[in-house]
This record gives C-alpha cells, sequence and structure tokens, in this order.
C-alpha cells in the first residue's frame, strides 16, 4: 500500500484520507461482526485494549501518512521496518526484562543501516519525512506489543473492531483543524481507499490480531519484516524508485539486524497449539 497511498495523498490531506479509509474499515467489521459482540466474558477489558491499539495506529499511520509526503515509498517501508527491532525491547520494558546480547545487536546493525538509508553523505541529520516515518516505527512497535498483551485474553472481534473505530474517531476529530483541508475525489483516491481500508485495515488487522492470540510478539514482528520487501518490490515495479548502492547496504543492515534480533539460534522450541 506504500505505493497507493503515496499517490493517494496528491488528492487528499492526510487526516482526511486516514479518516476515509478507517471510517470505512470500522464499517465493514461491524457490519461483519453483527451479532457476534456480545456474550464475550470481560468487554471492557477488550474494549480497553481496542482503544490502547487504535491510539497506537492512529499515531503510526499518522506519521506514516505524513512522512510519506517527504520520503519515498522504498524508504518509508523500509524505516517503519525498524518497528520491527523495536518490538522486543519495549516488550523489555513492559514485562521488566533486560534485552539480550543478540537484541541489543540487532538494535546497532538496524540503526547502522538506517543512518545509510537516510542520511546524505556528511550530514548527520534526517530529513523531516525520515524523522517523522521513524516515530511512527515506534508506534507501531507500541502496537505490537499491546496485541500481544491483550489479544490472547480478550475477544478478537471487539478489539479488532474497537481499535479499527478508536483510529477512525481520532482521525475524523482532528482532519479539519489539524492540517489544511483538500480532497479531489479521483480513481486513483477510490482505488487507494478501497485497497487500504477493506484489504490492509479491515481484512489484515484482524488477521493480525487473531495471529497475535496464538504466537508471540517477536514472531509477529519477524514476518512483518517482509513488509518492506515487497513494498520496494511494488515501488519499484509501479514508479520505477530505484534504492543507490548506499542505501541497498543501509536496508540489508536493517534486515540483518531484523533476522539477528528475531532469529535465536540454540532457542528451538515446540509452539504450543491451542
Amino acid at each position: 500500500t506504500f505505493v497507493l497511498v503515496k499517490l493517494a495523498l496528491a488528492n487528499a490531506s492526510t487526516l482526511l484520507f486516514l479518516a476515509l479509509r478507517f471510517s470505512l474499515a470500522a464499517l465493514v467489521l461491524g457490519l461483519f461482526f453483527a451479532g457476534r459482540l456480545t456474550g464475550f466474558p470481560a468487554p471492557k477489558r477488550s474494549i480497553a485494549a481496542g482503544c490502547a491499539a487504535g491510539a497506537c495506529l492512529f499515531l503510526g499511520y499518522y506519521l506514516q501518512t505524513a512522512g510519506l509526503r517527504l520520503t519515498s515509498p522504498s524508504k518509508s517501508a523500509f524505516l517503519t521496518a525498524l518497528s520491527v527491532v523495536m518490538v522486543p525491547l519495549l516488550a523489555s520494558i513492559v514485562y521488566r526484562s533486560v534485552p539480550s546480547s543478540r537484541e541489543a545487536a540487532g538494535a546497532i546493525l538496524a540503526a547502522g543501516g538506517l543512518a545509510l538509508l537516510t542520511l546524505e553523505p556528511g550530514s548527520l541529520h534526517l530529513n523531516r519525512g525520515d524523522a517523522l516515518t521513524l516515530g511512527c516505527a515506534m508506534a507501531f512497535a507500541a502496537h505490537v506489543v499491546v496485541l500481544g498483551h491483550f489479544a490472547p485474553s480478550v475477544s478478537i472481534e471487539l478489539l479488532s473492531l474497537t481499535q479499527v473505530a478508536v483510529t477512525a474517531a481520532l482521525a475524523l476529530a482532528s482532519f479539519w483543524w489539524a492540517e489544511p483541508v483538500h480532497i479531489r475525489w479521483t480513481g486513483s483516491l477510490l482505488a487507494a481507499l478501497a485497497v487500504t481500508g477493506l484489504l490492509a485495515t479491515a481484512l489484515a488487522f484482524t488477521v493480525q490480531t487473531w495471529a497475535q492470540s496464538r504466537t508471540s510478539a517477536t514472531r509477529t514482528a519477524l514476518i512483518l519484516a517482509l513488509e518492506p520487501v515487497f513494498a520496494w518490490i511494488m515501488s519499484a515495479l509501479a514508479t520505477g524508485d530505484r534504492l543507490s548502492r548506499r542505501n541497498l547496504l543501509g536496508a540489508a543492515l536493517i534486515l540483518a539486524g531484523i533476522v539477528m534480533n528475531e532469529l535465536k539460534p540454540g532457542e528451538r522450541k515446540v509452539h504450543q497449539q491451542s
């Protein structure tokens, strides 16, 4: 969706696009889950978890979408991938455990890759779009940790709907005053809303929430590491976007940090099936 969103932002302001995207997803999920949202234990806990996850999603998508105006789709995807390294670090804070040496080494590798990918030679400063996208990575990491903490013990349907609805509500409450509002209804905008709202939001986050009730946050993060690879391929095919050798090395270091952080030889465990 990085390429679709990049093109759509030429026709809509950031928060308005997010409001439309997540409102469509919330409407679809509300219709789909109608009649399935009652009778679950601890509904207040499910709603509270959804509010926390939704706040992380809103912050992450706002920063990512705003950053996409000022950076390329491929760079945005790779910077977003830093959330994979941040997940175990945030989890260690939540569960009060010290990160392992592999996690620390993975974070250092990814940070070096970030520098090569985003910093101009001789410059120590990120551009504004890169900095916004780095903030989005932190928010998305928090989202994965929140889902990993709550999903095994709450209603998947209620959590999925609440997180999407809260994101939509926050975008609707802020789009009209936080930035200049503009929209031009074009075919590319409608296509982006349909794909991101139905597939990349309603379907994707429901599946992720369900999956995280059955696996760990770190395993989820490793699977999500594939996202920037596909985003880079799609960006190259659709827009001709290319990374320089320096950028490629940076991207490789980020992925190496992700793999080092998540693949831990000698710690193989049988995954319990529910």
